[in-house]
């Protein structure tokens, strides 16, 4: 099925000089962004207005990498080859592998196929490195820069992701093309303020002459106008006919408007003293709301301040029930001490006392304060060294057994165990050591007892300065020596290859002198055999 009759061009030269250039580009279709209209002149935004491409190498969104999307995407692809007659056109069978390993020639003949279905003008005539980047370029792929020409030599295993998603869009275009040709987006594009019926003639006239162009010999180049003045001519009809209804509507609206202004004259001229009674009703309705929301401040304030001063003769009255009844307990206090006898300045002495006590009470509840803080900045600042050691034995534990000395049955441990283990208590329950008040506290990660710590040397299993160091020193005694011993048998070695390659190449020269000695004697033969003859 033919999409267009031929790819945009620009615009016609219909001048003799031209003829040259024609010639030479006359099987190479062009993409190029266009004016629809001449500089100074206001139209509506064309549809094929096209944004410019951004500098640099544009990062592709879509997850190609993906094996579920390039399935889809493959299964898309074959989907609309297989109904639109990919085979019989192109002469070429695909196959199920053909989406997830295909060959150079499965892409040379999808990717020309698809190209056709843009451009059914263009013909290939240079190999597919040299054909696909100009190709992209004036079909604006936005990836173009990310595709190489030694990549397009040999396409296939890890770089078919990026040719897929490729292929993918080129089919996504003739879709849309397909779409636009038969006028599916006029009517969004319309809505969306795009002049399509214009763009459409115009289109049409570029296929119809580009076609004509096509199919001209090289000795006709003088009868180019005369060809080409049906399709401007069938333009300008199409064109004058879609204008021909904006200008009647214009004569319209221009007709409508006049008698408006003439009516809005007449009023303009009945209304002077309207306007200035309705000048006066507007202020003195902006007075009466200024009024009005005056009115409604000050009625909210009384509210306010009534409620206020029920409050604050609650508080009076709850005031003075308070008084009397500390009135009472004081007189009976009073009362009380009286019957018991006891002098004034006992009494002075038993509240100094108190004071005095209640001071020392608030300085040990700060000390204490003080003394938790430090204890729990102790026990932040050993649980971080306790997780440092950790993973220093987890480090070491994990270099172990990769230098093959964990476990003891291992090829490096001759019987021996290096491996560490910590000796703490697994529940993380830091605040144990503060509050011992429970029946049944938990274990303190941090305590090896519900009072004491854990030793230095109780922390590990193994002695480190003792046994495990001198394990390790030995280790690297033995694995230098081995190093050493393969380093010297690597230099015999070394040698023997050096003596090897001196033969060999003595024996080269030897070949060399006897071969240009017996290319020698053949000559002399020759020459022989020509005196002799």
């Amino acid at each position: 099925m033919a999409l267009f009759s031929a790819t945009p061009a620009p615009t016609l030269q219909f001048s003799q000089g031209s003829q040259g250039s024609q010639s030479l580009n006359r099987r190479s279709s062009v993409f190029s962004a266009r004016q629809s209209v001449a500089p100074g002149q206001v139209a509506n935004q064309s549809f094929f207005a096209q944004a410019p491409i951004p500098a640099g190498v544009p990062r592709d969104p879509r997850p190609l990498k993906d094996r579920n999307y390039q399935t889809t995407i493959g299964q898309e692809l074959m989907d609309y080859m297989s109904q639109n007659a990919f085979e019989q056109e192109m002469k070429h069978a695909l196959t199920n592998k053909t989406m997830s390993s295909p060959t150079q020639k499965d892409f040379n003949f999808m990717f020309q196929w698809l190209y056709n279905r843009i451009d059914p003008g263009y013909r290939f005539m240079k190999s597919i490195d040299a054909e696909v980047p100009p190709i992209l370029k004036q079909l604006r792929y936005p990836f173009e820069k990310s595709i190489t020409k030694s990549q397009l030599s040999a396409v296939g295993g890890q770089n078919w992701s990026t040719f897929l998603g490729m292929l993918h869009w080129m089919m996504q275009l003739a879709k849309q093309m397909e779409q636009y040709a038969i006028g599916t987006y006029d009517d969004a594009c319309v809505e969306a303020g795009f002049e399509v019926y214009q763009d459409r003639v115009r289109f049409e006239f570029m296929s119809d002459a580009y076609r004509t162009w096509m199919s001209m010999d090289d000795d006709q180049d003088g009868e180019m106008e005369v060809l080409l003045k049906p399709h401007v001519d069938s333009m300008v009809a199409k064109l004058d006919e879609a204008n021909s209804k904006y200008i009647e509507q214009v004569k319209i609206l221009e007709a409508e408007q006049r008698a408006l202004q003439d009516q809005i004259d007449e009023l303009e001229k009945r209304s002077n003293r309207a306007e200035k009674l309705d000048e006066q009703i507007e202020i003195l309705e902006g007075d009466r709301v200024k009024f009005e929301t005056y009115e409604d401040a000050i009625t909210k304030k009384l509210v306010k301040n009534e409620a206020r001063n029920q409050k604050l003769l609650e508080g009076v009255k709850e005031a003075k029930g308070q008084l009397q009844q500390v009135e009472q307990e004081r007189a009976e206090l009073q009362a009380a001490v009286d019957k018991q006898g006891i002098p004034m300045q006992e009494i002075d002495r038993m509240n100094s006392e108190n004071e005095r006590l209640k001071t020392g009470l608030e300085h040990a509840s700060q000390r204490l304060a003080e003394s938790r803080s430090k204890v729990t900045k102790n026990e932040g600042s050993a649980s971080q060294k306790l997780e440092l050691l950790e993973r220093a034995v987890q480090e070491y534990n994990s270099t172990g057994y990769q230098i093959g000395i964990i476990p003891a049955s291992a090829e490096l441990a001759d019987e021996k165990n290096f491996e560490l283990h910590l000796n703490v208590n697994e529940a993380p329950n830091f605040r144990a050591s503060r509050t011992r008040r429970s029946e049944s506290p938990e274990p303190d990660r941090l305590l090896a007892d519900p009072t004491t710590g854990y030793q230095p040397q109780h922390l590990l299993n193994l002695d480190i300065k003792g046994h495990v160091k001198n394990g390790i020193l030995t280790l690297r005694k033995t694995v230098s020596e081995r190093k050493n011993a393969a380093a010297e048998e690597d230099m015999k070695k070394k040698e023997l290859l050096d003596q090897v390659k001196d033969a060999v190449e003595e024996k080269q020269q030897e070949v060399e002198g006897l071969s240009h000695r017996l290319r020698a004697a053949e000559s002399e033969f020759e020459k022989t055999k020509d005196v002799c003859c």
